[in-house]
């Protein structure tokens, strides 16, 4: 039996975007709040990786059709475990949520929801959908390529996060 899966790479644009929207929003929000926005540069190449990511998964997948086998279950299995994991992260960080790094003088750091277990669950689940999505549409030239590129992204951007965070600590 072959099942379709045409529908992961609408489905993963249509997500980014949702979150890209909620990002501008929370954004702007905590910016009029008196945050500030460390580094925005690296904004773009977040994004940039994030555009190329499904673009380079539906090219090498096509046509998007595979077995009904145990491990294109176990792949979809893990990807609805992670994305849970993903919206729980997104959902106890409210609007400190975002794919920008700005520091509102006197807040708190979030110890709720998987901040309780995980130190960077969000990227957590950026590594993970990264590895089962080229291994479910069975792509290892993205598999290889793009988990390279997101780790050496993620590297720098919590770095720069806890290096913002080290300064507002400090000086509060």
């Amino acid at each position: 039996m072959v099942i379709s899966l045409a529908w992961v790479a609408p489905v993963v644009a249509v997500q980014r975007l949702g979150e890209l929207w909620l990002c501008r929003r929370n954004r702007l929000r905590l910016l009029a709040r008196g945050g500030r926005e460390v580094r925005p540069d690296t904004y773009k190449t977040m994004v940039a990786l994030h555009v190329l990511f499904p673009l380079s998964l539906s090219w090498e997948s096509y046509p998007w059709s595979f077995p009904a086998d145990i491990r294109t279950w176990a792949c979809l299995a893990a990807l609805a475990v992670v994305t849970a994991l993903r919206y729980w992260a997104i959902a106890s960080l409210g609007e400190y949520w975002n794919t920008r790094v700005v520091v509102v003088p006197g807040a708190r750091l979030v110890r709720t929801g998987p901040y309780r277990f995980l130190r960077h669950p969000n990227y957590l689940v950026i590594v993970l959908e990264f590895l089962l999505l080229p291994l479910l549409m069975r792509a290892p030239v993205t598999l290889i390529l793009f988990s390279l590129a997101n780790l050496a992204v993620l590297r720098q951007r919590i770095r720069i996060e806890e290096e913002a965070l080290r300064e507002a600590t400090d000086s509060a």
